[in-house]
Protein backbone atom coordinates (compact mmCIF):
# COMPACT_ATOMS: atom_id res chain seq x y z
CA UNK A 1 0.00 0.00 0.00
CA UNK A 2 1.47 3.66 -0.90
CA UNK A 3 1.18 6.40 1.59
CA UNK A 4 -0.11 9.98 1.37
CA UNK A 5 0.14 12.70 3.47
CA UNK A 6 -2.30 14.69 5.20
CA UNK A 7 -3.35 17.04 8.21
CA UNK A 8 -3.76 15.49 11.65
CA UNK A 9 -5.34 17.38 14.63
CA UNK A 10 -3.36 16.37 17.51
CA UNK A 11 -5.06 18.63 20.32
CA UNK A 12 -5.75 22.10 20.55
CA UNK A 13 -3.11 24.29 18.32
CA UNK A 14 -1.34 21.18 17.13
CA UNK A 15 -2.02 20.06 13.95
CA UNK A 16 0.61 18.30 11.68
CA UNK A 17 1.41 17.29 8.35
CA UNK A 18 1.94 13.31 8.37
CA UNK A 19 2.14 10.32 6.69
CA UNK A 20 -1.29 8.53 5.38
CA UNK A 21 -2.81 5.32 3.78
CA UNK A 22 -3.53 6.23 0.48
CA UNK A 23 -7.29 5.64 -0.04
CA UNK A 24 -8.58 3.14 -2.05
CA UNK A 25 -12.14 1.77 -3.28
CA UNK A 26 -14.22 0.63 -0.65
CA UNK A 27 -17.98 0.58 -1.72
CA UNK A 28 -18.83 0.08 -5.64
CA UNK A 29 -20.25 3.67 -4.61
CA UNK A 30 -16.77 5.59 -3.66
CA UNK A 31 -14.58 7.13 -5.50
CA UNK A 32 -10.92 8.40 -5.05
CA UNK A 33 -9.75 11.57 -5.84
CA UNK A 34 -6.12 13.88 -5.96
CA UNK A 35 -6.82 16.95 -4.68
CA UNK A 36 -5.96 19.85 -6.53
CA UNK A 37 -7.17 22.51 -3.51
CA UNK A 38 -8.03 22.23 -0.14
CA UNK A 39 -8.33 24.65 2.60
CA UNK A 40 -9.39 25.61 6.12
CA UNK A 41 -12.77 26.58 7.84
CA UNK A 42 -13.46 28.20 10.54
CA UNK A 43 -15.40 25.49 12.16
CA UNK A 44 -12.18 23.73 11.78
CA UNK A 45 -10.92 26.51 14.48
CA UNK A 46 -13.57 25.22 17.41
CA UNK A 47 -11.19 22.11 17.50
CA UNK A 48 -8.11 23.84 16.90
CA UNK A 49 -8.80 26.42 19.84
CA UNK A 50 -9.98 23.92 21.88
CA UNK A 51 -13.27 24.84 22.02
CA UNK A 52 -14.04 21.44 21.37
CA UNK A 53 -12.75 18.57 22.16
CA UNK A 54 -9.93 16.26 20.31
CA UNK A 55 -9.88 13.19 22.19
CA UNK A 56 -7.55 11.52 19.46
CA UNK A 57 -5.30 11.90 16.43
CA UNK A 58 -7.71 12.80 13.79
CA UNK A 59 -7.72 13.60 10.32
CA UNK A 60 -8.90 16.86 9.46
CA UNK A 61 -10.72 19.29 6.83
CA UNK A 62 -13.54 19.09 4.90
CA UNK A 63 -13.04 21.34 1.94
CA UNK A 64 -12.15 20.48 -1.44
CA UNK A 65 -11.85 20.31 -5.21
CA UNK A 66 -9.28 17.40 -7.34
CA UNK A 67 -9.49 15.12 -9.85
CA UNK A 68 -11.04 11.79 -9.78
CA UNK A 69 -8.36 9.03 -9.99
CA UNK A 70 -10.34 6.32 -9.39
CA UNK A 71 -14.08 5.37 -9.21
CA UNK A 72 -16.47 2.47 -8.02
CA UNK A 73 -18.11 -0.46 -10.24
CA UNK A 74 -21.57 1.73 -9.31
CA UNK A 75 -20.33 4.78 -10.11
CA UNK A 76 -22.35 6.61 -13.35
CA UNK A 77 -22.10 10.94 -13.42
CA UNK A 78 -18.11 11.09 -12.90
CA UNK A 79 -15.17 9.01 -14.54
CA UNK A 80 -11.67 9.41 -14.10
CA UNK A 81 -9.97 12.61 -15.21
CA UNK A 82 -12.64 14.91 -13.98
CA UNK A 83 -12.26 18.08 -12.39
CA UNK A 84 -14.74 18.03 -9.14
CA UNK A 85 -15.83 19.55 -6.69
CA UNK A 86 -18.48 17.87 -3.70
CA UNK A 87 -19.87 19.62 -0.27
CA UNK A 88 -18.60 19.23 3.21
CA UNK A 89 -20.69 16.60 3.53
CA UNK A 90 -21.27 13.68 0.97
CA UNK A 91 -24.90 12.40 0.28
CA UNK A 92 -26.74 9.97 -2.15
CA UNK A 93 -29.01 12.56 -3.61
CA UNK A 94 -31.65 10.21 -3.83
CA UNK A 95 -32.57 9.24 0.03
CA UNK A 96 -35.89 10.98 1.30
CA UNK A 97 -33.93 13.75 2.61
CA UNK A 98 -32.24 14.32 -0.33
CA UNK A 99 -35.19 14.50 -2.34
CA UNK A 100 -36.82 17.35 -0.33
CA UNK A 101 -33.23 19.58 -0.48
CA UNK A 102 -32.24 18.27 2.87
CA UNK A 103 -28.87 16.72 1.73
CA UNK A 104 -27.05 17.55 4.90
CA UNK A 105 -29.13 15.32 6.80
CA UNK A 106 -28.90 12.31 4.10
CA UNK A 107 -29.85 8.92 5.53
CA UNK A 108 -26.87 7.41 3.91
CA UNK A 109 -24.52 10.49 4.37
CA UNK A 110 -21.65 11.39 6.58
CA UNK A 111 -18.87 13.08 7.33
CA UNK A 112 -15.06 12.57 5.55
CA UNK A 113 -12.01 11.18 6.86
CA UNK A 114 -9.93 14.56 6.28
CA UNK A 115 -10.15 16.51 2.82
CA UNK A 116 -6.65 18.35 4.21
CA UNK A 117 -5.09 15.82 2.19
CA UNK A 118 -3.41 14.40 -0.88
CA UNK A 119 -5.95 12.43 -1.62
CA UNK A 120 -9.80 12.32 -0.34
CA UNK A 121 -12.09 8.63 -0.09
CA UNK A 122 -15.37 10.35 -1.35
CA UNK A 123 -18.58 7.91 -0.21
CA UNK A 124 -21.28 8.11 -2.54
CA UNK A 125 -19.49 9.81 -5.25
CA UNK A 126 -22.80 9.81 -7.74
CA UNK A 127 -24.97 11.98 -5.12
CA UNK A 128 -21.70 14.25 -3.76
CA UNK A 129 -19.57 14.81 -6.37
CA UNK A 130 -20.16 17.13 -9.51
CA UNK A 131 -17.83 17.55 -12.29
CA UNK A 132 -17.15 21.00 -14.44
CA UNK A 133 -18.33 20.87 -17.71
CA UNK A 134 -14.08 20.68 -18.74
CA UNK A 135 -10.88 21.37 -16.83
CA UNK A 136 -11.24 24.52 -15.62
CA UNK A 137 -8.46 28.00 -15.90
CA UNK A 138 -6.24 27.92 -12.90
CA UNK A 139 -7.87 31.76 -11.77
CA UNK A 140 -11.45 29.50 -11.27
CA UNK A 141 -9.58 26.97 -9.20
CA UNK A 142 -10.38 29.14 -5.99
CA UNK A 143 -13.53 29.49 -6.70
CA UNK A 144 -15.06 26.50 -7.12
CA UNK A 145 -13.51 25.76 -3.57
CA UNK A 146 -15.37 27.84 -2.63
CA UNK A 147 -18.30 26.16 -3.12
CA UNK A 148 -17.55 22.81 -0.89
CA UNK A 149 -18.25 25.07 1.64
CA UNK A 150 -18.60 28.86 2.78
CA UNK A 151 -20.05 30.07 -0.21
CA UNK A 152 -22.88 27.41 -0.33
CA UNK A 153 -23.14 28.05 3.71
CA UNK A 154 -23.80 31.89 2.93
CA UNK A 155 -26.21 31.05 0.04
CA UNK A 156 -27.91 28.54 2.60
CA UNK A 157 -28.27 31.58 5.19
CA UNK A 158 -29.75 33.75 2.55
CA UNK A 159 -32.23 30.93 1.37
CA UNK A 160 -33.04 30.25 5.30
CA UNK A 161 -33.48 33.79 5.90
CA UNK A 162 -35.93 34.92 2.75
CA UNK A 163 -33.76 36.85 1.19
CA UNK A 164 -35.66 38.24 -1.76
CA UNK A 165 -36.33 40.69 -4.23
CA UNK A 166 -36.55 44.66 -2.32
CA UNK A 167 -35.13 43.11 1.17
CA UNK A 168 -32.98 44.84 3.90
CA UNK A 169 -30.79 42.54 4.81
CA UNK A 170 -28.05 42.49 7.75
CA UNK A 171 -25.05 39.72 7.63
CA UNK A 172 -23.38 39.38 11.47
CA UNK A 173 -19.73 38.24 10.99
CA UNK A 174 -17.21 39.02 8.43
CA UNK A 175 -15.44 35.67 7.74
CA UNK A 176 -15.60 33.86 4.96
CA UNK A 177 -18.84 32.47 5.42
CA UNK A 178 -20.34 36.19 6.32
CA UNK A 179 -18.96 37.65 3.23
CA UNK A 180 -20.46 35.20 0.92
CA UNK A 181 -24.24 35.51 2.75
CA UNK A 182 -23.16 39.30 1.81
CA UNK A 183 -22.56 38.20 -1.99
CA UNK A 184 -25.93 35.56 -1.42
CA UNK A 185 -28.01 38.23 -0.58
CA UNK A 186 -26.92 40.38 -3.73
CA UNK A 187 -27.30 37.48 -6.39
CA UNK A 188 -31.01 36.83 -4.83
CA UNK A 189 -32.11 40.49 -5.03
CA UNK A 190 -32.00 42.05 -1.74
CA UNK A 191 -31.96 45.87 -2.20
CA UNK A 192 -29.74 46.48 0.49
CA UNK A 193 -27.24 44.70 2.36
CA UNK A 194 -25.52 45.89 5.77
CA UNK A 195 -22.31 43.82 6.23
CA UNK A 196 -21.29 44.38 9.79
CA UNK A 197 -18.09 44.83 10.00
CA UNK A 198 -14.73 46.15 11.68
CA UNK A 199 -12.18 44.99 9.07
CA UNK A 200 -11.05 47.35 6.68
CA UNK A 201 -9.76 44.29 4.73
CA UNK A 202 -12.97 41.94 5.16
CA UNK A 203 -15.10 45.36 4.68
CA UNK A 204 -13.46 45.65 0.93
CA UNK A 205 -14.53 42.42 0.49
CA UNK A 206 -17.99 42.86 1.76
CA UNK A 207 -17.92 45.75 -0.91
CA UNK A 208 -16.84 44.03 -3.98
CA UNK A 209 -19.23 41.71 -3.46
CA UNK A 210 -22.13 44.24 -3.26
CA UNK A 211 -22.68 45.07 -0.03
CA UNK A 212 -24.44 48.52 0.19
CA UNK A 213 -23.44 49.69 3.60
CA UNK A 214 -21.12 48.74 5.95
CA UNK A 215 -21.64 49.14 9.99
CA UNK A 216 -18.37 48.91 12.14
CA UNK A 217 -19.97 48.41 15.50
CA UNK A 218 -21.04 45.31 17.25
CA UNK A 219 -23.27 44.37 19.93
CA UNK A 220 -26.24 46.94 20.87
CA UNK A 221 -24.44 49.84 18.95
CA UNK A 222 -24.43 47.58 16.40
CA UNK A 223 -28.15 47.23 16.88
CA UNK A 224 -28.88 50.76 17.40
CA UNK A 225 -27.56 51.58 13.97
CA UNK A 226 -29.24 48.68 11.57
CA UNK A 227 -31.99 50.56 13.79
CA UNK A 228 -31.73 53.85 12.75
CA UNK A 229 -31.22 52.82 9.04
CA UNK A 230 -34.32 50.97 8.94
CA UNK A 231 -37.20 53.07 10.01
CA UNK A 232 -36.25 52.39 13.62
CA UNK A 233 -37.52 48.58 13.60
CA UNK A 234 -34.65 46.49 12.46
CA UNK A 235 -33.46 44.46 8.55
CA UNK A 236 -36.26 42.12 7.13
CA UNK A 237 -33.48 39.48 7.35
CA UNK A 238 -30.39 38.96 9.62
CA UNK A 239 -28.13 36.54 8.52
CA UNK A 240 -26.11 34.59 11.91
CA UNK A 241 -22.88 33.71 10.26
CA UNK A 242 -20.66 33.29 13.85
CA UNK A 243 -21.94 31.14 16.22
CA UNK A 244 -21.38 32.02 19.47
CA UNK A 245 -24.07 33.55 21.84
CA UNK A 246 -23.05 36.90 21.25
CA UNK A 247 -23.85 36.77 17.34
CA UNK A 248 -27.33 35.29 17.96
CA UNK A 249 -28.48 37.61 20.20
CA UNK A 250 -27.04 40.31 18.07
CA UNK A 251 -28.94 38.93 14.47
CA UNK A 252 -32.00 38.29 17.21
CA UNK A 253 -32.17 41.79 18.21
CA UNK A 254 -31.23 43.67 15.06
CA UNK A 255 -34.01 41.90 12.66
CA UNK A 256 -37.08 43.93 12.64
CA UNK A 257 -40.83 42.15 14.38
CA UNK A 258 -42.41 39.96 11.82
CA UNK A 259 -38.64 39.28 9.93
CA UNK A 260 -36.28 36.20 9.96
CA UNK A 261 -32.97 35.26 11.40
CA UNK A 262 -31.22 32.72 8.80
CA UNK A 263 -28.45 30.83 11.00
CA UNK A 264 -25.44 28.98 9.72
CA UNK A 265 -23.55 29.74 12.46
CA UNK A 266 -22.26 26.42 14.50
CA UNK A 267 -24.03 27.25 17.51
CA UNK A 268 -22.83 27.81 20.62
CA UNK A 269 -24.80 29.40 22.68
CA UNK A 270 -29.02 30.00 21.92
CA UNK A 271 -31.53 32.29 21.29
CA UNK A 272 -34.48 33.02 23.73
CA UNK A 273 -37.18 31.92 21.83
CA UNK A 274 -39.93 33.75 24.36
CA UNK A 275 -38.78 36.45 23.12
CA UNK A 276 -38.96 35.58 19.96
CA UNK A 277 -42.47 34.94 19.58
CA UNK A 278 -43.83 38.22 21.28
CA UNK A 279 -42.18 40.32 18.43
CA UNK A 280 -43.01 37.41 15.64
CA UNK A 281 -39.45 36.81 14.92
CA UNK A 282 -38.37 33.33 13.24
CA UNK A 283 -35.63 31.55 13.03
CA UNK A 284 -34.42 28.93 9.85
CA UNK A 285 -31.42 27.76 8.89
CA UNK A 286 -28.57 24.86 9.96
CA UNK A 287 -26.12 22.94 8.36
CA UNK A 288 -25.96 23.62 4.77
CA UNK A 289 -26.96 21.03 2.15
CA UNK A 290 -24.62 22.14 -0.38
CA UNK A 291 -25.94 19.32 -2.75
CA UNK A 292 -29.01 21.33 -2.77
CA UNK A 293 -27.40 24.17 -4.69
CA UNK A 294 -24.09 23.32 -5.75
CA UNK A 295 -25.23 22.78 -9.69
CA UNK A 296 -26.60 26.40 -9.82
CA UNK A 297 -23.47 27.77 -8.27
CA UNK A 298 -21.45 26.00 -10.42
CA UNK A 299 -22.73 27.36 -13.35
CA UNK A 300 -22.51 30.78 -11.88
CA UNK A 301 -18.93 30.49 -11.15
CA UNK A 302 -18.09 28.80 -14.33
CA UNK A 303 -19.91 31.41 -16.47
CA UNK A 304 -17.52 34.01 -13.92
CA UNK A 305 -20.59 35.95 -12.43
CA UNK A 306 -19.63 35.32 -9.10
CA UNK A 307 -15.90 35.18 -7.60
CA UNK A 308 -16.57 33.92 -4.42
CA UNK A 309 -12.80 32.44 -3.97
CA UNK A 310 -12.11 36.29 -3.16
CA UNK A 311 -12.47 34.99 1.01
CA UNK A 312 -9.11 33.08 0.32
CA UNK A 313 -6.19 35.99 1.49
CA UNK A 314 -3.49 33.89 1.58
CA UNK A 315 -2.34 30.49 -0.23
CA UNK A 316 0.21 28.38 1.28
CA UNK A 317 1.37 24.72 0.80
CA UNK A 318 -0.39 21.90 2.04
CA UNK A 319 2.51 20.91 3.94
CA UNK A 320 2.19 24.11 5.98
CA UNK A 321 -1.55 23.60 7.28
CA UNK A 322 -0.06 23.90 10.56
CA UNK A 323 0.64 27.78 9.87
CA UNK A 324 -2.68 28.18 8.15
CA UNK A 325 -4.27 27.39 10.85
CA UNK A 326 -1.90 29.55 13.20
CA UNK A 327 -2.57 32.14 10.50
CA UNK A 328 -6.69 32.26 10.82
CA UNK A 329 -6.28 31.81 14.30
CA UNK A 330 -4.42 34.91 14.81
CA UNK A 331 -6.91 36.98 12.19
CA UNK A 332 -4.10 37.30 9.79
CA UNK A 333 -6.21 35.27 6.96
CA UNK A 334 -9.74 35.47 6.77
CA UNK A 335 -9.83 31.70 4.57
CA UNK A 336 -6.14 29.70 3.77
CA UNK A 337 -5.86 28.01 0.57
CA UNK A 338 -3.69 24.83 0.78
CA UNK A 339 -2.53 23.19 -2.48
CA UNK A 340 -0.72 20.00 -2.28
Amino acid sequence: MGGMRGAIIHAAGDVRFEERQDPTIQEPTDAVIRTVAACVCGSDLWRYRGIAEVKKPTPIGHEYVGIVEAVGAEVTTVKVGDFVVGGFTYSDNTCACCRRGAHANCLNGGGYDGCQAEKIRIPQADGTLLATPGQPDEDLVPHLLALSDVMCTGWHAAVSGGVGRGTTVAVVGDGAVGLSAVLASVQLGAERVIAMSRHADRQKIAKEFGATDIVAERGEDGVKKIREMTDGIGADVVLECVGTEDARVQAVEAVRPGGMVGVVGVPHGGVDVEQMFWKNKGIHGGVAPVRAYLEQLLQLVWERRIQPGKVFDLELPLSEVAEAYKAMDERRATKVLLRP
